[in-house]
């Protein structure tokens, strides 16, 4: 068993991570200061990636651009890889 914090921290960095994508797609409709990429792919490494892959369906938000989206699912192999070893020396 993995310990509750990871749990925790999965849904916090999922609710950060459809919180921040859901702000991205209203200032790019607005032309204003984006989110950099790289913080939404910090987040789903760390864990975010549920709600951000949520978020891209619900918003349709960085679901269509081929180059994000090689780097977001990179991102989500890296978490299962750390979650997979994190699992793996308890």
């Amino acid at each position: 068993m993995l310990p509750f914090g990871i749990l925790v921290l999965y849904l916090a960095a999922s609710a950060a991570s459809v919180v921040l994508y859901a702000m991205d797609k209203s200032a790019a409709r607005r032309g204003r200061w984006r989110t950099a990429e790289r913080t939404l792919h910090l987040l789903s490494v760390i864990g975010g990636w549920p709600g951000a892959l949520i978020a891209q369906r619900l918003f349709r938000h960085k679901s269509s651009k081929p180059s994000f989206q090689a780097a977001f699912l990179f991102t989500v192999f890296l978490n299962c890889a750390l979650l997979w070893w994190l699992w793996s020396i308890q």
